[in-house]
């Protein structure tokens, strides 16, 4: 076997064991998430793009993007002030259903939260 292979077959079974599944860009952990999950606003996106997490857990989303963002729930359940350089905004969701929301400054910029 190559170096190059082993090398990928060895991040595969890293990635595996950790429970984390990368598919364009996206992670996605196999179980949902607790505790305290970020999100970090850069490059004029959300980074995961797609959470999935229990009831209960507090998302944190940073902005590492040099312009202001926002994060905006599409059915007005929470919304942010402009977030400058590394400010955050806080949220604690406690009830299972789909948060999706956006950058009103970019409204391109969407997402969502799945609570379970």
């Amino acid at each position: 076997m190559s170096k190059t292979a082993l090398k990928v077959v060895v991040c595969a079974v890293i990635a595996v064991s950790l429970g984390w599944i990368a598919v364009k860009g996206h992670v996605f952990a196999r179980e949902p998430q607790t505790g305290t999950v970020e999100v970090k606003i850069d490059n004029y996106s959300f980074t995961p793009e797609d959470i999935t997490v229990k009831a209960g857990t507090t998302v944190s989303w940073v902005n590492r993007d040099d312009v202001p963002h926002t994060v905006k729930a599409n059915d007005g359940s929470f919304k942010s002030k402009a977030l400058d350089t590394d400010d955050k905004f806080t949220m604690m969701f406690d009830k299972p259903g789909v948060y999706e929301y956006f950058c009103s400054v970019h409204p391109r910029m969407t997402a969502k939260v799945v609570v379970k």
